[in-house]
């Protein structure tokens, strides 16, 4: 010690330093200690040949849970087409639309029928462009490493959503049949528009943030946000389509009749065709890292501005399956939603747990909770 000390302060501290890291840093004897942990016998090279050469989840996946699965139901709610997202992540907006289709089909007596998930797909990006820009405004005072103003530049836009969302978009803006605004390529492929929508409003956030600076007012952010929102809606043109103000509903009936409607508003196709009060469903949830019978709100989890919050009821999921249950019986289809990238095979149509037993495949333990 005292011979570094000759050589200054600094050097005691990088010996501090050195001696240190010995303890946390991966050492040669600590390196040899890990790989003598894996005995390369023929499980595990058979193991290491079958999943560096295949997808994981076909070797893992568990035989035994698939053969618990029971594909027979004593009732089932009458359905026409499947609906199909493609690469988009409007499955709420499909889910939420597929619980209000088997209606329109009873009360028309129709084949199939379903609704423009482009038509309100493009209200909900614009909408969602204006709470961002309000929140960006609401929030000009806060420095930008504040969390609240780091989330909101973090996440301007998306396609995702919930139930919640799908009311407030079809109570303002109507419905319309898919035919009257079918998919886009960038509808069915959501991935860059959504990026290039997403700079576009981070730049104008960013300039509403810079003439705070310059002590321009708060009327004066909302006199320029207009024109801010009018860029966006050139890009929701250009790569979604147009949005129709009327059309003339034609569809063919269960006897192959072609029908003739009256010519619409997209609000006056909602009242006829809908009609039913959407602020009365409610969501319920199952998140055991949080209270149970507890109602729960989660800020900016929404599109339109004057719209509420996404709001649930937290229940244990046995709870939900009663009221689940009851809705397949009455025939009113639920909207149900869940994290399906941890034990879904798509091919097979199963979500299911214990589907895929990565354990015996790594010899490693993946035990965390839900919670």
């Amino acid at each position: 010690m005292n011979r570094l000390a000759t050589f200054g302060t600094g050097l005691i501290v990088l010996g501090f330093i050195t001696l240190s890291a010995q303890k946390e840093q991966i050492s040669p004897y600590l390196l040899n200690q890990i790989q003598a942990s894996v005995e390369m016998d023929n499980y595990t090279r058979a193991m290491q040949n079958a999943v560096s050469n295949n997808d994981v989840k076909a070797l893992a996946r568990n035989r035994e849970a698939l053969n618990d699965i029971d594909h027979h139901f004593a009732h089932k709610i009458p359905v026409s087409t499947i609906t199909n997202q493609k690469s988009s992540g409007r499955c709420w907006l499909f889910t939420a639309l597929n619980v209000l289709r088997p209606k329109v089909v009873e009360k028309y007596n129709l084949k199939e029928f379903e609704f423009s998930q482009s038509y309100l797909f493009f209200w909900d990006q614009l909408e969602k462009a204006n709470l961002f820009l309000e929140s960006v405004i609401t929030t000009k005072d806060k420095d930008i490493d504040d969390r609240e103003v780091q989330w909101l530049f973090q996440n301007p836009i998306g396609d995702g959503g919930v139930w919640t969302m799908m009311p407030s978009l079809v109570t303002k803006y109507g419905v319309v049949p898919k035919e009257t605004m079918p998919e886009s390529y960038n509808s069915e492929n959501t991935h860059m528009m959504s990026r290039l929508t997403r700079r576009k409003l981070r730049a104008q956030g960013m300039q509403i943030r810079q003439w705070q600076t310059e002590g321009k007012s708060e009327k004066f952010n909302r006199k320029q946000k207009p024109d801010m929102l009018a860029e966006i809606y050139r890009i929701l043109v250009i790569s979604l389509g147009t949005p129709p103000t009327k059309f003339t509903w034609r569809y063919i009936d269960k006897n192959d009749s072609l029908i003739v409607g009256k010519n619409y508003t997209p609000q006056q196709f909602y009242t006829e065709v809908i009609g039913a009060p959407l602020d009365d469903y409610v969501m319920l949830i199952d998140d055991p890292s949080k209270e149970y019978y507890q109602l729960y709100e989660i800020k900016y989890n929404r599109n339109c501005f004057e719209s509420p919050n996404w709001t649930f009821i937290n229940l244990p999921v046995a709870e939900i399956k009663k009221f689940a249950k009851l809705s397949i019986l009455a025939d009113e289809p639920m909207y149900f939603s869940c994290d399906v990238g941890k034990q879904l095979d798509k091919e097979k149509g199963v979500l299911a747990m214990n589907l895929f037993d990565y354990e015996a495949v790594y010899g490693v333990s993946f035990d965390m909770t839900k919670a």
